[in-house]
């Protein structure tokens, strides 16, 4: 799944209360009808474990219980429940650990990270259609303006940059650039990357933006200064999210450094 199909984006409009729910390889629509149950996991291994399963997550990562989760329709809405072996996270980093009550679905918008083996985390975006458009006036689902524009490289650095965002961390604060050209070298092994370059990338970014936080100060012997609770580069990730020209399935960009 792309970051152009996000959920974050919005749906289609349709039936209140419908819920749509994607992870990297799979995606449904599912009619609010009470007392359905969709669960979601890494389903049958080469044992066999049942194919009751309606949404794969996780691939082969075997930190990913086989049934993970589910989420069932009730009278009042949507729940989610977490019948794996880890943890569930959710935005401004709640936990949602194993055999814990129904936690209850708010409308639109939800990210869920899956807990797999080690650091590893699989996303899964659940959105309920609310009563009345998300957005008046504008497509659901449909990718941001022109003005938001990335490039492929640029998008890449900013994810690296503002991962802790993308991941509803509480608190978020980007990446320092060192760190970021850290990775960024891991993941373009045949590239030049610094710290001046990851700067020299954000700036270019930041000019362009409709609500362009201003530049950051001049860099001095070469050394771009640290990000770490810089209010531009903190306003520039929240507004790229806010905007979702960045949003969650862009941190399968960094599965090369996970895996």
């Amino acid at each position: 799944m792309s970051g152009r199909d996000s959920l974050a984006r919005g749906v289609a409009p349709g039936r209140p209360g419908t819920l749509h729910a994607r992870s990297a390889t799979d995606g449904i629509e599912v009619a609010p009808l009470p007392g359905l149950t969709v669960r979601f996991g890494r389903g049958p291994g080469d044992e066999g474990a049942g194919g009751d399963v309606e949404l794969s997550v996780g691939g082969r990562d075997q930190g990913v219980s086989r049934r993970h989760g589910e989420l069932t329709c009730l009278e009042g809405g949507w729940t989610l429940r977490n019948t794996g072996q880890q943890a569930l996270r959710l935005p401004r980093g709640r936990l949602l650990p194993p055999g814990s009550d129904r936690l209850p679905l708010t409308a639109g918008y939800t990210p869920v990270f899956v807990k797999g083996s080690g650091f590893r985390e699989h996303l899964v975006e659940l959105y309920v259609v609310r009563p009345e458009p998300v957005r008046p006036g504008g497509l659901a689902g449909a990718p941001p303006s022109a003005a938001w524009a990335l490039s492929d490289d640029e998008r890449l650095v900013l994810v690296v940059l503002g991962q802790r965002y993308l991941r509803h961390e509480p608190d978020p604060r980007p990446l320092p650039y060192r760190q970021t050209a850290q990775v960024m070298a891991f993941l373009r092994p045949g590239e030049r990357w610094d710290a001046a370059e990851v700067a020299r990338r954000v700036e270019d970014v930041r000019r362009r933006m409709p609500r362009a936080a201003g530049p950051l100060p001049a860099v001095r012997d070469g050394e771009p200064p640290e990000p770490q609770g810089c209010p531009p580069d903190h306003r520039l990730l929240t507004d790229l999210v806010a905007a979702t020209a960045l949003v969650p399935p862009d941190l399968g960009l960094l599965d090369a450094v996970e895996g």
